[in-house]
């Protein structure tokens, strides 16, 4: 049974008609006319639905950031908090971009973006579900699990011929549908502008997820190409990417109640997990995740001073824990008081009542939620270790060790045949990947990040973990062997040379072992134990890949029986949103109105980061120098505003659009009570946060004079 699949969270979804919610498939977009018609869209709905056309052929993704094209020479926007990483990776303790900013009044002045960073434009997407599924039924566990994942492979591996291009097969509904989306692959990536860290992060993590807000969060990269138009690597030679459009900015933005939507590339929801999913999630995983990344924060922050070359190289790291630790908190906070669990659990009744009562429902999906259950009741099993597993990831030495490794096995087998992420198609943004090391590697940091992980690892219960990794890190010999051991290999290892790791890239399974480098025997005593483990997981997996896309079928099936139409949870392909600008009421006795203004800066600002907007600012703003971006029904220049939009991570950067389609804010955001939309919808307080364009174009006309920028753009007044 095929379903297209539109969005709703399962019983509690409402008609597009009647809510805001949804994050949808260009595709599907036709068919709801008239309903984005009435809502207020005044361009054709069949151009959102063309990847080909205007306005969706300008909105592009940066691989986990959304951001669009703004002008006909390759000029791109998207948030301060999406180009972080690259302003880190520019700045030094003696030239701090993070904290002072920068502006590249012409071409030659634009910095190479962080090793790796891409442009990537949607061109075609299509529906190869049954390329990958037809005539796998009777495999298994991993059998399944690889030949899926051998066909995603081929389908990549044809769609990627010429050149210029990297394609992804996306699974939909847990593997009922598989797309293949292809998108232009631009390699030449450069920092053009980005406001202080006092406006493009005014607030910082107080301010996070919260409101009121006055976050300035954009900035500017430029994408570039060879002399011949094609995808390139960083060269003088290069010139801007000539984008077939881009989107026109707003300087007279939207008012309370108008239309906006959004297109962009959000990540993950999962409003279809069972009960048992659900109560593991935010019961054990969010809160030991909050717990961890508490801790790693609180070691950056005591073995890296503030101010020091050491922080600046942490800086993107300690942003991205402090945002989903604070996440985190929301999701555990928000489900105590609700009724989620329940009514999974009522939701779930209710479906196996609706497929006994009919024989050929029984049939098809009457074992389907008892074999997933099982089968998630077995994954949680190892939870405690595959957690601290996980975040050992943040040790980049371990990390580069161990990949680098890996790939000198990988490179032994035919190309077709090497795991996802060592192929040829990969080895660009390999060797990227260790090249950044460098500007986000600090030994002390990544020592006490290990050592901590480590000592918690030591305390599982001896059945939970693995011998492999225990001979290696001498856990038996106690804490104090396991500190020497660490101390030795952070003083001996030459993987801290960014030479040294590409050189490893090109050495063979015997050089690894033959190595006295300690990292690098690390990664050769625990190789055997990390495959077995990872041999299990893709068994489950290949398991779970069979039953999910039953259940999820169920699902649907059920759903459109009462009337209710489904949508896919989203996975990182392009989607739209349509939405409202308005407030919320976040408690009782309270109502948040939908626009902060300049003003509200003035109130917060302590002269004290994260509340320290630059003087200057503050003098234009007690002047009232408001320029055309005046308005009226809040007398000042709005800073950010509220809509409903549906939309998740992944969305940050995302251009919101008024019904012509001009940019009239970025996405950045969402309120605290918003965080659990993640898992459960509720269109009472699922409000998007957006900086306003009035205020994005005043910071850059009154504030940092980029008027070669402002030039650039077609601004619609």
């Amino acid at each position: 049974m095929k379903n297209w699949l539109i969005s709703a969270v399962l019983l509690s979804a409402a008609a597009p008609a009647l809510a805001d919610e949804g994050m949808w498939q260009p595709h599907q977009l036709p068919a709801m006319a008239d309903v984005l018609k009435a809502k207020g869209l005044q361009i054709d709905p069949d151009t959102i639905s063309t990847l080909t056309e205007f306005p969706m052929n300008a909105v592009i993704s940066l691989g986990g950031c959304t951001a669009s094209f703004v002008s006909p020479k390759g000029l791109v926007v998207t948030n301060h908090h999406c180009a972080y990483g690259a302003i880190q990776y520019n700045s030094t303790a003696k030239d701090n971009l993070l904290k002072d900013g920068f502006l590249a009044r012409q071409l030659t002045d634009e910095l190479p973006a962080t090793p790796g960073s891409r442009i990537y434009v949607t061109k075609a997407i299509s529906n190869v579900t049954e390329a990958v599924t037809k005539g796998l039924a009777d495999k298994q566990g991993k059998d399944f699990y690889r030949a899926v994942e051998d066909r995603e492979k081929a389908l990549v591996a044809e769609c990627e011929q010429g050149g210029g291009y990297r394609c992804e097969v996306y699974s939909f509904h847990r593997g009922l549908e598989y797309y293949l989306v292809k998108q232009l692959e631009i390699r030449d990536v450069r920092l053009v502008y980005n406001p202080a860290g006092s406006v493009g992060k005014y607030g910082g993590d107080i301010d996070n997820w919260m409101w009121p807000r006055h976050t300035g969060d954009f900035a500017f990269y430029r994408a570039y190409v060879g002399p011949d138009g094609q995808p390139a690597d960083y060269s003088p030679d290069n010139v801007p990417f000539t984008p077939d459009s881009f989107l026109k900015v707003s300087a007279k933005g939207v008012q309370e109640g108008e239309f906006v939507m959004v297109t962009g590339y959000p990540g993950r929801t999962n409003r279809y997990r069972t009960a048992a999913e659900v109560e593991n999630q935010f019961g054990w995983t969010y809160p030991n995740s909050k717990a961890l990344r508490e801790t790693i924060m609180t070691l950056i922050r005591q073995t890296a001073p503030e101010g020091s070359d050491a922080r600046i190289k942490y800086e993107s790291t300690l942003a991205s824990l402090a945002n989903y630790a604070k996440n985190f908190t929301s999701m555990i906070e928000f489900y105590g008081k609700s009724t989620m669990l329940a009514d999974k659990i009522a939701i779930e009744e209710a479906l196996a009542a609706w497929i006994n009562a009919d024989t050929e429902r029984q049939r098809q999906y009457g074992s389907a939620l008892t074999e997933l259950n099982t089968l998630i009741a077995r994954s949680q099993q190892t939870r405690e270790r595959d957690l601290l597993m996980a975040y050992m990831g943040y040790s980049q030495m371990l990390s580069a060790a161990d990949r680098l490794y890996r790939l000198a096995h990988e490179r032994q087998k035919p190309d077709m045949a090497r795991e996802p992420g060592y192929q040829s198609r990969d080895m660009t943004r390999f060797k990227s990947a260790m090249e950044r090391i460098d500007r986000r590697y600090d030994a002390a940091v990544d020592q006490a990040i290990l050592q901590e992980l480590l000592a918690q690892y030591a305390k599982l219960p001896a059945q939970q973990r693995l011998t492999g990794v225990d001979k290696a890190f001498a856990i038996d010999a106690g804490a104090r062997q396991t500190r020497a051991l660490l101390a030795n290999a952070y003083a001996n290892t030459e993987l801290a040379n960014k030479a040294a790791r590409l050189g490893w890239m090109e050495k063979s399974v015997a050089e690894f072992k033959q190595s006295d480098d300690p990292f690098i025997q690390l990664a050769v005593a625990r190789y055997d134990t990390l495959r077995a483990e990872e041999s299990r997981r893709k068994t489950l997996s290949g398991e779970l890949m069979k039953v999910r896309p039953l259940y999820m079928d169920a699902i649907i099936g059920y759903n459109q029986s009462q009337g209710k139409q489904v949508y896919a949870d989203a996975n990182s392909s392009l989607r739209v949103s349509i939405g409202k600008v308005t407030g919320y009421a976040p408690q009782d006795g309270l109502y948040a109105i939908p626009f902060t203004r300049l003003e509200g800066i003035l109130a917060k600002d302590t002269g004290i980061a994260p509340f320290d907007a630059p003087p200057e600012q503050l003098a234009l703003i007690k002047q009232k120098q408001y320029g055309d971006y005046y308005m009226p029904a809040i007398n000042s220049v709005p800073v950010n505003f509220l809509s409903t939009l549906d939309t998740t991570g992944g969305n940050s950067g995302s251009p919101t659009l008024n019904g012509r389609a001009e940019l009239v804010g970025l996405l950045f955001d969402g309120v605290y009570e918003s965080i659990i939309g993640d898992w459960n919808y509720d269109p009472r307080t699922n409000r998007s946060i957006q900086v306003d364009s009035r205020y994005m174009l005043w910071v850059m006309e009154y504030l940092d004079k980029a008027d070669n920028l402002l030039a650039e753009m077609v601004i619609v007044k």
